[in-house]
């Protein structure tokens, strides 16, 4: 519950967090000190014209002075709010040329935006690399109203991004299809994801925690289903976390080159097909944004067709490839669900060899 109160103390403020950075530290320094100089000018500004305004009115027999071309007060209005401006423009710069030192990262992490999920990948300079996305975990039961909304509504994910504290991590960030924006306000970072393009960004956290994010650029109809969760954790549990998921990774590589189970295939394809295809092709196959797969005549039909459509996707639909984004497990374990859930019942058992064999043919 101690990691919730933030959260919920930001959501009924006012004012910007400094968060858990020294740079977000940095940063609402600075906001609040270029906050109090715009106080300050609009309450002179201000105060001298209702003062004037009050104390030479007409009723007490002023009248308007008449001049022309004033010298001094044209250098005087030009040169204050000059050195006003280079005064505010001393600590912004410093705090600019923080925000965008890259350098000297200890662990680099690329982040790429997809509709509607991010895939995150941590480039090490030994060991297997390590890759994975990270989809929302808000069931959706809560998102149709028939459950109560949990308390992380929209804001939960399946597999968090885990960073070690007291270590700087740069994120490259970009996107695999349209423009998305990863932000993450507690760890001051806040970067666009442009397909083509990689924009860097960097923190240093410092306390254990989770912290949340979200997508912040309109990027299609489930903009909203784009959270971000980042785990901080000490340097010895993230050794650990990497070492599992390495350990993970050489096992499902191995998993590819065996015969699955049926029953292990299906139960393997409803998490996937939950997870990547209900949002779309709705909970019982009915469809929705994407056509339906039950009695789906892709579905249905010869198989190729079928993975052509799920891993290359189909141009001028909102049907994305997937063949980037799930290995040949995944793919295989999906592929006989779609075809054997919903009424379907073709009796297809996809096996990840033969994906393997539809990808090199």
């Amino acid at each position: 519950m101690a990691l919730l109160a933030p959260m919920a103390t930001a959501q009924n403020q006012v004012n910007m967090s400094p968060g858990v950075t020294e740079i977000g530290a940095d940063i609402f320094g600075l906001h609040m000190l270029i906050m109090w100089v715009c106080v300050v000018i609009g309450i002179a500004v201000f105060g001298v014209m209702f003062y004037s305004i009050y104390a030479h009115r007409k009723s007490k027999g002023h009248q308007a002075s008449q001049f022309h071309e004033s010298t001094k007060v044209e250098v005087a209005w030009t040169v204050v709010p000059f050195l006003i401006l280079i005064a505010m423009a001393v600590p912004a710069t410093s705090t600019l040329l923080e925000v965008y030192d890259n350098d000297e990262a200890e662990l680099d992490i690329l982040i790429t935006g997809y509709q509607w999920k991010w895939k995150y990948e941590y480039l090490t300079d030994s060991g297997e690399p390590v890759s994975f996305f990270s989809n929302l975990a808000t069931p959706q039961e809560e998102i149709y109203n028939t459950q109560t909304k949990g308390e992380n509504y929209l804001l939960e994910v399946d597999e968090p991004l885990v960073i070690p504290v007291n270590t700087k991590v740069r994120f490259l960030i970009t996107a695999n299809d349209v423009i998305h924006s990863w932000w993450v306000p507690e760890i001051a970072v806040k970067r666009d994801a442009i397909p083509g393009f990689i924009n860097e960004a960097w923190t240093r956290v410092h306390t254990e925690g989770l912290y949340r994010g979200q997508c912040t650029e309109l990027c299609g109809a489930y903009h909203g289903f784009m959270p971000v969760e980042v785990h901080a954790v000490s340097r010895d549990e993230f050794d650990v976390w990497l070492a599992a998921k390495r350990g993970a990774a050489v096992v499902r590589s191995a998993l590819a080159t065996q015969t699955l189970s049926v029953d292990d295939l299906m139960a393997q394809g409803k998490g996937i097909y939950d997870r990547a295809c209900l949002a779309c092709h709705g909970a019982q196959g009915e469809g929705g944004v994407g056509n339906a797969i039950a009695g789906s005549q892709v579905v249905l039909g010869d198989l190729s067709g079928h993975f052509a459509a799920v891993a290359k996707g189909v141009s001028g639909t909102a049907m994305q490839a997937f063949g980037a984004q799930l290995d040949d497990v995944e793919l295989a374990a999906v592929l006989t669900y779609q075809r054997n859930a919903f009424g379907n019942n073709t009796g297809d058992v996809v096996q990840p060899g033969d994906v393997t064999g539809m990808k090199n043919g």
